[in-house]
């Protein structure tokens, strides 16, 4: 697809949901030796949905895993859409559409493996990370040129806020023209 058809995809994005585990992180899973669970964010990709957020686009996530770490993180960002142990990711986005009152074509979703493919064919921006599983990278609008965990959904944030129009006054405004 081409850059002007994602930028007019992208203008009209009201809620963009993401992925955790190759979206949000790196994908992979680390375990302390006592088994706790960690996970590793990337504070670019955290400043990137508070912006969404700030500039009126709604942020969801839905994952198939459980994490308090996920919990705790989205809170620290005020992301109050949190989906966990979402095994049907597309159900869970239908309930959401409706709690909302959104249309799929006013969303976008950003994953990375099979299991987020139920949505991403049916939001109106499907966007995958640089290291995506080959049939993921296949179905979507777009790929962001970094990885997953790596500062992917940033480039996904600054993405839908250039094309509505938002970056550059934001940008104006964090260099003291405002």
């Amino acid at each position: 697809m081409h850059m002007p058809d994602i930028l007019q995809r992208a203008a009209r994005i009201k809620l963009a949901i993401f992925d955790v585990d190759g979206v949000l992180t790196d994908g992979r899973l680390w375990y302390s030796e006592d088994g706790h669970e960690l996970k590793s964010f990337h504070v670019h990709d955290g400043l990137g949905l508070k912006r969404l957020r700030a500039n009126g686009i709604e942020v969801a996530i839905i994952t198939a895993r459980i994490s308090h770490l996920v919990a705790k993180r989205m809170a620290d960002l005020g992301v109050i859409h949190v989906y966990q142990g979402q095994e049907d990711k597309y159900a869970c986005f239908e309930q959401l559409l409706h709690a909302l009152q959104l249309s799929a074509a006013d969303c976008s979703y950003t994953g990375d493996d099979l299991p987020d493919l139920g949505v991403m064919t049916r939001v109106g921006l499907a966007i995958t990370v640089a290291n995506a599983h080959p049939a993921v990278v296949a179905q979507a609008h777009w790929q962001t040129r970094r990885e997953g965990g790596a500062g992917a959904v940033r480039e996904v944030c600054d993405l839908l806020l250039q094309a509505q129009g938002k970056a550059d006054a934001e940008l104006a405004w964090h260099l003291g023209r405002h």
